[in-house]
C-alpha cells in the first residue's frame, strides 16, 4: 500500500494526525450513539441523546471526508477514489449515503422510531467501513524501497 517514503510522509503529515484523532472521537461517539438509539427503540427514552450523537457523528464524518480528500491529493495526486484507497472511499461514500437516508426520512415525516432505525442503519454502514479499513491495515504492510 505504501512505499517506505510514502509511509514516512504519511506519518509526518498533520492531515494524518487530524484524521486519526477525529476518527477516534467518531468511534467513541458512534458507540454512544448506538447506545442511545437502541435505548430509544427499546424504551422510548434517549431521543435527544440519539439525535445529538447521530448529528455529531455525521458532521465529523464530513470533516474527516474532506480532510481525507485533501490527504489523497497530497499523497496520490487524486482527490477521491484513488486506486490505493478505492474501497475505503467507496465505503465512506456508502456511509454518507446511509446518513443521508436519515434526512430522507425527515423529509418524508417518518416517526421517531423510523428515524432511529435509519440512524442504526447509517451507523452500522459506517462501522462496516471502519472495520474494513482496520482489516486492510492489518493485512498490508508497507513496501520496502
Amino acid at each position: 500500500m505504501y512505499t517506505a517514503e510514502q509511509l514516512a510522509r504519511r506519518d509526518a503529515s498533520p492531515l494524518t494526525r487530524a484524521m486519526m484523532m477525529i476518527g477516534g472521537v467518531q468511534i467513541i461517539i458512534l458507540l454512544i450513539s448506538f447506545y442511545y438509539e437502541l435505548r430509544f427503540l427499546l424504551t422510548g427514552q434517549g431521543w435527544t441523546g440519539a439525535l445529538s450523537t447521530f448529528w455529531l457523528n455525521f458532521v465529523l464524518l464530513w470533516v474527516n471526508t474532506i480532510i481525507g480528500i485533501i490527504w489523497e491529493k497530497q499523497f496520490y495526486n487524486q482527490y477521491f477514489m484513488c486506486r490505493e484507497f478505492f474501497w475505503e472511499d467507496a465505503g465512506n461514500l456508502a456511509a454518507l449515503l446511509a446518513y443521508i437516508f436519515y434526512f430522507a426520512g425527515l423529509w418524508l415525516n417518518w416517526n421517531q422510531n423510523g428515524l432511529a432505525v435509519s440512524m442504526l442503519i447509517a451507523n452500522s454502514v459506517y462501522c462496516i467501513n471502519v472495520a474494513q479499513w482496520v482489516f486492510k491495515r492489518m493485512l498490508f504492510k508497507p513496501r520496502q524501497g
